[in-house]
């Protein structure tokens, strides 16, 4: 086993300068999920970052129009996947209102905290390794383009890269400073209620009102949660109808599902599936499916003991590790029994919302906690 020692802190103090230019260079090219040339031109600025950074050019994948980088050092299967995304939530403009700011200790801007510098963050802690001459054969780093809408194209990528591997790091942002070591699955739907349209003045009788049908389904949709499961089935955005004066005959709402298990996924699944209309001729169609299992404990537990031991060796402060109710990528490689530690990435506050910031005092620090479980991985 590497012996990782304190003056790989002093290696990543140093770097932090470039590190907050990185991270600023990459928050000011704006990447919202659903622009696939967007997302193609911040895959574009990763890249030219990655090659300054390791001398090497990652190997752009698109798949069904999403860009996404791989890099792999070696040959054969990896032994440590770094994960990471590089599209957010941000519309575009939003840089324009909410400008990358480094303030009091305190960086700002659009996927800053989610999760741009833990892109920084992957790319330095290998770098580190390199500059110290530890050889990084076996080490593959992604950069996927669409986390935040699912991860529809980019599954089967991670799950093919980190299959035999020793360990996946996720450089999601951490949750109040700690680890994430274990996430709940997702699952997502549409459920439609199909009535038929009529004038609502002159023959509302004749109409089947599809919103009054979908308003008596949301609390049977919400009933399927089970909370001493820890399970969640919440109606979020709806809509109806098409003008003032006729009676609605569409009606939808898509509902987020979560679960801590597989099982609780499936019974979900089979029952949403289930529904159907109190009101007469309305007709009710489910769209979607299970979209993430669930990352247990168990994937986590051991990953996350080398990490409190070398967090102490390296004289950090002690580590924490948190059960989430969101999810990420590692959902998908720790479903496949590999390894896997999530929340590696900034310290800091809001995601998805306007007080999103990472705090820059940890990000060195975590960069070296990262560089050191590395070297003991790729070993």
């Amino acid at each position: 086993m590497t012996d990782v020692t304190p003056e790989i802190l002093d290696s990543a103090a140093a770097r932090l300068p470039q590190m907050l230019a990185d991270i600023q260079r990459l928050v000011e090219v704006e990447t919202p999920s659903e622009d696939k040339a967007a997302v193609a031109r911040g895959a574009a600025e990763v890249a030219a970052l990655t090659a300054e950074r390791l001398g090497v050019t990652p190997e752009t994948v698109e798949i069904d129009g999403v860009t996404h980088l791989r890099l792999r050092f070696g040959a054969g299967a990896p032994k440590v996947v770094l994960v990471n995304h590089q599209d957010t939530v941000w519309p575009h403009g939003t840089l324009a209102r909410k400008p990358f700011t480094h303030e009091d200790g305190v960086l700002r801007g659009p996927g800053v905290f989610d999760m741009l510098t833990g892109v920084v963050m992957s790319l330095h802690a290998a770098a580190m390794l390199q500059e110290k001459g530890h050889s990084l054969d076996g080490l593959s780093i992604l950069v996927t383009g669409d986390e935040e809408v699912g991860s529809i194209s980019s599954r089967q990528l991670i799950e093919d890269e980190a299959r035999s591997a020793r360990a996946a790091f996720v450089l999601e942002a951490a949750a109040a400073g700690a680890l994430k070591i274990a996430r709940k699955g997702t699952s997502n739907y549409d459920v439609v209620v199909h009535g038929r349209a009529a004038h609502a003045g002159l023959e509302p009788e004749k109409g089947i009102n599809a919103g009054i049908a979908l308003g008596l389904l949301l609390p049977e949709i919400e009933a399927l949660g089970d909370p001493e499961a820890g399970t969640t089935v919440t109606p979020t955005v709806i809509t109806a109808g098409t003008t003032t004066n006729t009676v609605p005959d569409r009606a939808q709402v898509t509902v987020d599902a979560r679960a801590t298990s597989i099982a609780e996924q499936e019974r979900v699944d089979q029952q949403i599936r289930q529904l159907t209309s109190s009101m007469a001729g309305a007709e009710v169609e489910v769209l979607g499916s299970i979209n993430r299992p669930p990352m247990e404990r168990s994937a986590a537990e051991g990953l996350f003991a080398e990490a409190q031991e070398l967090a102490a060796t390296l004289g950090l402060p002690e580590l924490k590790g948190v059960e989430v109710g969101g999810a990420s990528d590692g959902n998908f490689t720790a479903a496949l029994g590999v390894p896997t530690l999530d929340g590696m990435g900034a310290v800091g506050d809001g995601a998805h919302a306007e007080h999103e910031h990472a705090l820059v005092e940890h990000i060195a620090p975590r960069t070296a906690l990262l560089a050191g479980l590395m070297a003991r991985k790729l070993d």
